[in-house]
């Protein structure tokens, strides 16, 4: 079953195919000369001119290259969008979305976000004379008041990462585009299997695609879909001159994880759907925050706008002491950073991923030394459960 998925089809092809086939077929399907299925890797730097004035449509990889061209076709295909880039990691697309913005301007941004994004929010583009405000954007209220004159942008993700909170997409879209800004939607965690935020409202929609997209931890990518003219020419322009494109191997690698999403996706879910209702029955665990359970508090807003509920999951310890035992005991799930590879991994976001952000701010979105995020792999669910189960009982009353 596909959930939803049926009712969520590719509009740019004829017939309209479901975002599961697109990704098994890719934008072209096969290369027409040869027939294969599998698109080439071209890994050539520059292409050669017919003559003076004449071109294949290619020139440089820099600028452009066919096996990233198929992947940016397919990823646009997939979020129903116009236009697709890939960039050479999730924050190299991050990266050029900022710079559709101009110094002076604000955004406002999800507060419970990837410690790596408030890094090139606060270090980096603060200094060039961009402004922040970091609120919790799952309250619409809050965003509200968040409005300055000079605000451009709204940047979220939802479910945030860490807290798992949701945003409404429309509702924020609904704000912003109020006073002609644009709504960007990081939709790392849930995949276009789960969630289309363009068809909500948004006007930018990016993955760090080394995530579920590519899905088996062996390659960086970033990817961006929109669907206006007048943003193209300038992100191309941005991608072409800063050169943070991504190379064509790793094109190659996104779009052939691409081809399984759907079936990792579903065993993602389902996966989780059994740890998270196991972990609430642990011992040494205090909360839970997980999407896919019906008493979440945004559950039927995320019922709403997204077809599913992915594999992540955080949830808090009764005791900051059973961190150390429980991430040292882990064997089959690996105490590493990263999350929507087929192998399930254990984050402590305090020291890892979230680092970066001021204690005050990370404890006021829930970020301390009790919280634990765990990205469900594909493995066996017993098995899962299993390896938690052993690492927790090493953790004893009070760790160790």
């Amino acid at each position: 079953m596909e959930g939803k998925d049926n009712e969520s089809h590719c509009k740019r092809q004829n017939p309209p195919y479901a975002v599961s086939t697109v990704m098994v077929h890719g934008a072209s399907r096969f290369e027409p000369r040869t027939g294969a299925v599998s698109v080439p890797i071209y890994q050539s730097s520059t292409f050669r001119h017919p003559a003076l004035n004449e071109t294949t449509g290619y020139d440089y990889s820099r600028g452009t290259n066919p096996t990233r061209a198929e992947l940016e076709r397919t990823i646009a295909l997939a979020e129903h969008g116009k236009y697709g880039l890939a960039f050479a990691s999730g924050m190299g697309a991050i990266s050029a979305v900022i710079k559709l913005f101009k110094p002076g301007d604000h955004l406002i941004v999800s507060e419970d976000l990837y410690g790596g994004t408030y890094r090139l929010f606060d270090e980096f583009y603060r200094a060039y004379g961009f402004s922040f405000s970091w609120v919790d954007t799952s309250s619409v209220n809050l965003v509200e008041a968040a409005l300055k004159p000079e605000t451009k942008g709204i940047f979220i993700e939802t479910p945030s990462n860490p807290m798992m909170k949701v945003t409404d997409i429309g509702g924020c879209a609904e704000i912003i585009h109020r006073r002609g800004g644009l709504l960007i939607v990081d939709n790392t965690f849930l995949s276009p299997y789960f969630q289309n935020p363009l068809d909500l409202g948004a006007d930018i929609t990016l993955h760090s695609a080394t995530k579920y997209l590519a899905g088996h931890n062996d390659t960086l990518a970033g990817l961006i879909v929109h669907s206006q003219d007048a943003l193209e020419e300038r992100l191309r322009l941005i991608q072409k001159g800063e050169g943070a494109t991504l190379g064509p191997f790793d094109s190659w690698l996104t779009l052939r994880g691409m081809k399984t999403l759907a079936l990792r996706m579903e065993r993602h879910q389902e996966n989780a759907r059994l740890v998270a209702h196991w972990l609430r029955k642990c011992p040494q665990v205090e909360t839970v925050f997980y999407t896919g359970f019906e008493d979440h508090s945004q559950y039927t807003l995320s019922s709403t706008q997204a077809r599913g509920h992915s594999g992540m999951i955080s949830f808090y310890l009764k005791d900051a002491a059973f961190a150390p035992a429980l991430l040292k005991n882990v064997s089959l799930i690996l105490f590493a950073e990263s999350l929507g590879g087929v192998e399930s991994l254990i984050t402590y976001p305090l020291v890892q991923t979230h680092n970066a952000i001021p204690e005050a701010m990370r404890l006021s979105a829930g970020v301390d030394d009790r919280l634990m995020r765990l990205s469900v792999g594909i493995e066996d669910a017993g098995d899962i459960i299993g390896d938690l189960e052993a690492a927790f009982a090493r953790c004893g009353k009070r760790g160790g």
